[in-house]
């Protein structure tokens, strides 16, 4: 039965979406879609020609939802989503096999939503890439960033044996994150040194 309004959690044995509405692809114009698996898949070899084409707009459609991956569970927003009528949709889901096939209601906070196994896994490997994605861009700006500052350390007037020590270059490091915001001069290096030798002194 569709709803004017949305959900509200009144069924705490349904699943947990395992992603927050924060949770953002903002970059997710192009989505992983493995089409062995659509073309042998149960659903596909069954389903009518038109179920099957809905059933193709919801995936695609519930990549721009929030939570992404998930669909509104209301017939009114999911027929105009599909750009459909809502009597048109509604004889739609009567069909035996119909284009929310496998989609089971999940608890989005306070939200109750639709989720499918299969568009959940696309969603997840695709986050995945992304995190994967964003750890190695900060691994290789962190190694960039130390490499420049072992040359700081020697336009500062350090030694280079302070230079070629990575637990010190590391440490100044730490110190001019949290306290230089802008570059990195030869000044505020040796001052960020300075801080580090006067904390060795008082331990």
């Amino acid at each position: 039965m569709s709803s004017a309004h949305k959900f509200r959690v009144v069924d705490a044995d349904l699943p947990e979406y395992p992603l927050p509405a924060s949770e953002r692809l903002e970059v997710h114009f192009f989505v992983t879609f493995w089409h062995q698996r659509w073309l042998n898949s149960e659903f596909r070899l069954k389903a009518e020609a038109d179920v099957r084409g809905y059933a193709l707009d919801l995936f695609f459609i519930a990549q721009n939802q929030s939570p992404v991956g998930t669909l509104p569970a209301d017939d009114a927003l999911l027929a105009k989503l599909l750009m459909i009528d809502l009597a048109t949709w509604k004889s739609l889901l009567k069909r035996e096999i119909n284009p929310l096939y496998k989609w089971t209601r999940c608890r989005c906070g306070e939200e109750i939503r639709l989720m499918h196994p299969v568009v959940t896994e696309q969603v997840l490997h695709a986050v995945a890439k992304k995190r994967h994605n964003l750890a190695s861009r900060e691994r290789e700006r962190e190694r960039k960033r130390l490499a420049a500052l072992r040359h700081q350390i020697r336009e500062a007037g350090g030694h280079s044996t302070l230079a070629n020590n990575p637990d010190y270059v590391a440490r100044l490091d730490a110190w001019l994150l949290e306290n230089c915001s802008g570059n990195r001069t030869p000044p505020r290096v040796r001052e960020a040194m300075e801080a580090l030798e006067i904390a060795s002194r008082a331990r």
